[in-house]
Formats: structure tokens, C-alpha cells, sequence
């Protein structure tokens, strides 16, 4: 009886979820062309027509996303409705809104002004002006979404599907950057501010508002359109003060974005399972049927523990910035701008419902980069002010083991309720921490 040649070379993706993949390519043959050698493991295809069929996502790009596709996207997704340069007229605009902004947080908070410049973006400039922080904040998703290719088949087939893998990697990358690209330019269609989702997006110093999108969100209001942007630039100028003056606080809410990404844990079977149901039916010859292994969901996996904490802290600690934003504009607008009250619900409302780009985002990302405690947390800052004062409130930015936790945000109103005296902070003490802050602590000799 002669042997089965399938016994001699058997194929190492048998009992993986690449096995329905690759047995829809059986027709095209073996691996030919691999490094001077051939191998013919049954159901595996062609290299040189897997490329031809994948040419269009396997342009050469660095890293785990092909950023340069990501953004050409987005800037065809904003050209697709009318994007104008800004006027010389609206930059003043925006100029002098944050001017004024400026002053008027002067009495509002201690922290001193963290503007130097100010801009008004078209929604292309604005991606162009955060796309770096955004690849800070995609790529450690991407690389997981990646790698969990090679972490789906047991060691023989990783070590003999080597360059096959390697090409699925690099199309896989290039298919987040479809999906990212679509994502970035919808969310350009809708922010308003560089700072807008809560996030130090924008140049250090640089205080900017999407003037196109500014006059859209004014349009569904009865309020003057100046008293818009001068409300936007009050929200922006403070969002700079507290980033400027809080030097922890910028890694404090990148760093859980990435932790949550890097806390990723594959759990072969239950991505073996999640792989099969999305490749069943998907043509591997169409790399537009390939995109079902994105949209589909296929690395939406369950949040592990080293996840669920960093969620939480970047979920409170958003709540705990925007909170503290929606607290000082409105002490600083208290008795100077009546449509404030108005503008500030209007503001509440948009950030807690989260908008369609902000909910595209979130599938990519794996977080929804909104504060579900805006409320809770401009309460509990406006209890702590009025019991023990504006340095008191501000104070507690000095180190984020002061920062309210989420149970402080159950209960607002009782946050430091036993201190009944204002805690006095003064100039030299708070120069003395912060040096302890950017220093480190250093062991005594």
C-alpha cells in the first residue's frame, strides 16, 4: 500500500483556523519560490499569485500600520465635503478668542496660562497637526492585531509558514490603515478643538479650533456664533493650562491608552475559534473579502486584567480633566457670559453621547476616548473649591496619587470632606514637589 503523500508533508496548518483559509487556494498549487526550495503542503497557495492578488496592500511601509495609506485616507474623506482654509480674518478670531479666554481663567485657577500660539485649523490641517500622538496611541493596537496572526498556530506551523505569515502581516497592516484612515477622517468632520477628545493631540502651547466644524456645532444652537468660539476657546485655553502645569499628566493618559494595547493576552483557543468563524467563507484570491477579517471582529477579544485596570485609570483620569475643564470655564464665565450655561450642556451632551467617528474610533483603538463621568467629576471639583478654595482644587494635580479614584466619583459631594481648613500650598512647596516630580526620587547614599 503507498504511502499518502499528504503523511510526507504534511500540511502545519491542519487543525488551526488557516486551515479553511488556505483550502480555498488548493487550486493554485504549492509554495513555489520559497527561498530556492519548494514546499507542497496540501491547501497551501502560491506565492506569486498570493502577491499579485495582495499588490495593492503590500506597498513597502515601516512598522505595524501603514500610516502614509491611514492618512491619504483621511484627507479623501474630509475633501469630500467642502474643507476651506481658514480666513486671515478667522485666525484673529480665534487669536483673540483665546486671548480673552486667557484672561478670564486667570481668576479661575492657579495654574498660569500654558498657551503660545494659537491656530485655526481646516479639518486636513487637524490631522495633520495630531497625527503624531494618534500614532502613539494606534500603533501598540495595531502590532497586537498583527502579531496575533503568528500567535494563532502552534510552534511547527509558525516556524514553516514563516513568509506567508509575514505577508498576511503586512496586509493585515495595511488593512488597519484602511479602517484607521476612514476613522481619523470622519473624527476630523467633528472635533472642534485640538484638544477635543480630552487628549494632548496638538503641539505643545499651540491653542487651535476647527473653524468649519465650530460654525456647524453653533448652527444647532441659539447662540451667537462669537459666543461659541469664545466658549470653545475658554475649554482649549484651559485644557492647555492644566497639560502645561501638570507635567505627569500627559504620560499619565497616553501610557493607559498603550497599556491597555500591551496587556493584550491572546488566548490561542478562544482566537482560534474567533479566526475560524470569521475566515469560514472569506476568498482568499479577493483581498476585499480579506477585509472581513477586520470588520468582522476577529481580534476583539475580551479584556484581560493588566486591560481592565489600565481602562479604568484613563476612564477616570479623562472624566477627571474634562471635569476639572468644565468646572473652571464655568467659574470663569460665571457672571461674564450668559449663553455659558447653555453652551456648557450643549458641550456635556456631546462629549457623554460620544459622536459616530468617536464610536468608530473605539472599535479601532479597543477604548472609547470620551469621559462617562463628566458630571461626577465637575461636581466633585466644584465641592472641593467651594469648601476649601481654588488652590486646594488645583492642588491636588501635584501627584497623581492625589487624584480622586473612581469611588470618589460615586460620591462627589464627600471627596476630602473631613479636611475642613484649606490646605495652603505655597509658592516654594509647590516648586519643591514638582522638582521631586520631573527628578525622581533618589535613594540616599
Amino acid at each position: 500500500m503507498a504511502d499518502n503523500p499528504d503523511d510526507e508533508q504534511p500540511n502545519p496548518f491542519k487543525g488551526t483556523p488557516f486551515e479553511q483559509f488556505f483550502s480555498g487556494m488548493q487550486g493554485l498549487g504549492g509554495l513555489g519560490g520559497l527561498g530556492g526550495g519548494q514546499m507542497n503542503f496540501a491547501g497551501m497557495p502560491d506565492l506569486g499569485q498570493l502577491f499579485g492578488q495582495l499588490q495593492s496592500l503590500m506597498q513597502p511601509y515601516d512598522g505595524a500600520l501603514n500610516w502614509d495609506v491611514a492618512v491619504d485616507i483621511a484627507r479623501k474623506s474630509v475633501a469630500q465635503a467642502p474643507d476651506p482654509t481658514p480666513s486671515a480674518k478667522q485666525s484673529e478670531a480665534v487669536a483673540d478668542a483665546v486671548r480673552l479666554a486667557d484672561l478670564w481663567l486667570d481668576e479661575a485657577t492657579e495654574f498660569p496660562s500654558g498657551v503660545t500660539s494659537t491656530a485655526a485649523w481646516s479639518r486636513a490641517e487637524w490631522i495633520v497637526g495630531t497625527l503624531e500622538v494618534w500614532k502613539v496611541l494606534v500603533e501598540p493596537v495595531a502590532e497586537q492585531s498583527v502579531h496575533g496572526l503568528g500567535q494563532a498556530l502552534p510552534a511547527e506551523a509558525q516556524a514553516q509558514a514563516g513568509p506567508i505569515l509575514g505577508i498576511l502581516g503586512k496586509a493585515v497592516g495595511a488593512m488597519l490603515a484602511t479602517q484607521v484612515g476612514s476613522g481619523f477622517g470622519e473624527l476630523a468632520g467633528e472635533v472642534l478643538t485640538a484638544s477635543d477628545v480630552g487628549l494632548p493631540l496638538g503641539e505643545k502651547g499651540k491653542a487651535a479650533l476647527v473653524t468649519a466644524n465650530v460654525a456647524a456645532f453653533a448652527e444647532g444652537l441659539d447662540v451667537g456664533e462669537d459666543d461659541v468660539v469664545l466658549y470653545l476657546a475658554l475649554r482649549e485655553a484651559a485644557h492647555h493650562r492644566l497639560f502645561s502645569h501638570v507635567p505627569w499628566l500627559r504620560e499619565h493618559l497616553i501610557g493607559a491608552v498603550t497599556d491597555y494595547a500591551r496587556g493584550l493576552e491572546i488566548n490561542a483557543e478562544s482566537l482560534q475559534q474567533r479566526m475560524e468563524e470569521q475566515l469560514r467563507g472569506v476568498d482568499p484570491t479577493n483581498p476585499e473579502s480579506m477585509q472581513q477579517l477586520l470588520e468582522g471582529g476577529m481580534f476583539d477579544m475580551p479584556r484581560s486584567p493588566a486591560q481592565s485596570a489600565a481602562l479604568e485609570r484613563l476612564e477616570v483620569a479623562l472624566a477627571l480633566v474634562e471635569g476639572w475643564v468644565d468646572e473652571v470655564v464655568g467659574q470663569a464665565t460665571e457672571k461674564r457670559m450668559p449663553a455659558a450655561a447653555k453652551l456648557q450642556e450643549a458641550v456635556r451632551r456631546r462629549r457623554a453621547a460620544g459622536g459616530p467617528a468617536e464610536q468608530t474610533f473605539a472599535a479601532l483603538v479597543g477604548l472609547e476616548l470620551r469621559p462617562r463621568r463628566l458630571r461626577d467629576a465637575s461636581t466633585l471639583w466644584g465641592s472641593l473649591r467651594t469648601r476649601q478654595g481654588t488652590e486646594a482644587r488645583d492642588g491636588v494635580w501635584l501627584h497623581p496619587d492625589l487624584l480622586p479614584t473612581s469611588a470618589d466619583l460615586d460620591d462627589p459631594l464627600g471627596f476630602r470632606e473631613e479636611a475642613a481648613a484649606p490646605e495652603v500650598l505655597t509658592d516654594d512647596d509647590f516648586d519643591a514637589e514638582l522638582r521631586k516630580l520631573l527628578d525622581g526620587d533618589k535613594p540616599e547614599e
